[in-house]
């Protein structure tokens, strides 16, 4: 008898997942590994349940990834230390994960002997682009299966094949979409795909259940959260997640999000995310008091890089690793606590307390008294800061505004 051939199923628990993984092993033969890459968006409940649900539907084997750390240490703390939002807006939310769930993928490939790899992705997205893009390199030995996409299949035909099969389950067609990650929650369908709409109050997952206001207070140590509210963590995927339960209940975080995807149209979605906004908001008002001038200036434009090269699948590019390095040495003296204020759907930031600021100083308080200087030094600093416009401006006397 003829071997069967080994597929890892990228293997969220989803509708196009499922039927993914049902017709490779009913229709093609194959010998099906179900594979879920956690990166801190599955619940003990929702991993179990995948489970459970891949040996319904076919596989011969089921393993969970758990990659939450790994995407911690390798990119979203990089995030945290550039202050990173796509458009000034977005923290790259859920769509960074996917790097790091297809870099598990394709090791896991590797180490079965995997023939292929097969994943849900449409043809109109980023995901296909992240998915392919890393299995093009880490395993490119190994075929790349997208039913959903190859096929142009709709959602009714994924359903009505899998009732058909005998696998139960409730496939109501929702009105919106959710991808829930560690650094967030995007949101998509609904109003989303009217330009002049925007969201309701019940297409959010997280609802307001607080009322008036509260300080929060962020500790960072080298740029790192350590502490919330005084409470210490050796764990900082913990301490995100401490952050996530205090905000969401004031409903902070929740956007829109414009901008262009990687196959040249563009997108439109929806998000929720507490944490990411609060500790990048924290973290980037400690900065202002800890570093300098051109610190910040050079810092901010490369951490726009790296945002920008992370969302369009470029995780792999070298350079990425000579961007974490500026952004991890910048960080030495971003210490200290940074206050904020909470309230229904915003917050405000209210001011630090470190050892590196920058603000204390011996030579002089800002529009009070100078300390380092006399007036005389700052008469003749001014007027040499102004010899290149007096030199153009005596020259050009008929452009004088």
């Amino acid at each position: 008898m003829e071997k069967k051939k080994k597929v890892v199923v990228a293997f969220s628990g989803g509708l196009d997942t499922s039927f993914t993984v049902m017709y490779l092993a009913k229709e093609k033969g194959y010998e099906v590994y179900a594979a879920c890459a956690n990166t801190g968006g599955f619940s003990a409940a929702q991993l179990k349940q995948n489970e459970e649900n891949a040996y319904k539907l076919g596989a011969v084997k089921y393993v969970t990834l758990d990659v939450t750390r790994e995407y911690y240490e390798k990119s979203l703390k990089y995030m945290i230390f550039g202050n990173v939002l796509r458009n000034g807006t977005y923290p790259i939310s859920v769509s960074s994960e996917r790097i790091f769930q297809a870099l598990a993928i394709a090791r896991y490939a590797n180490e079965i002997g995997a023939d292929a790899i097969a994943h849900g992705s449409t043809g109109a997205g980023n995901d296909q682009v992240r998915f392919d893009m890393t299995f093009l390199v880490l395993a490119p030995n190994v075929e790349i299966i997208t039913l959903t996409r190859d096929m142009a299949l709709s959602r009714q035909y994924e359903i009505d094949y899998l009732n058909k099969h005998g696998f139960a389950a409730d496939w109501t067609k929702m009105k919106y979409s959710y991808n829930v990650g560690l650094w967030g929650t995007s949101i998509c369908g609904g109003e989303i795909l009217d330009s002049r709409e925007g969201l309701p109050e019940s297409a959010y997952l997280k609802q307001v259940t607080k009322t008036g206001s509260e300080q929060l207070r962020l500790q960072f140590k080298e740029g790192e959260l350590c502490a919330v509210n005084g409470e210490h963590f050796d764990d900082p995927i913990k301490a995100i997640l401490k952050v996530e339960s205090i905000g969401a209940a004031y409903g902070i975080g929740r956007d829109m999000h414009v901008g262009d995807t990687i196959i040249g149209i563009k997108g439109r979605v929806g998000f929720e995310a507490a944490a990411p906004m609060l500790i990048i908001g924290a973290h980037r008002f400690l900065e202002k008091y800890t570093l300098s001038k051109w610190q910040q200036y050079w810092k901010d434009q490369v951490a726009n890089w790296y945002g920008m090269f992370l969302h369009e699948s470029q995780y792999l590019e070298p350079v990425m690793r000579d961007i974490e390095a500026m952004l991890q040495k910048s960080q030495r003296h971003v210490n200290g606590t940074a206050i904020l204020e909470l309230r229904p759907l915003s917050f405000s930031t209210v001011g630090v307390d470190s050892a590196d600021d920058l603000v204390k100083t011996k030579f002089g308080e800002y529009g009070e008294m100078q300390k380092g200087w006399t007036a005389e030094d700052a008469k003749g600093f001014i007027k040499v800061t102004s010899t290149p416009l007096r030199v153009y401006y005596t020259n050009h006397k008929d452009e004088e505004i």
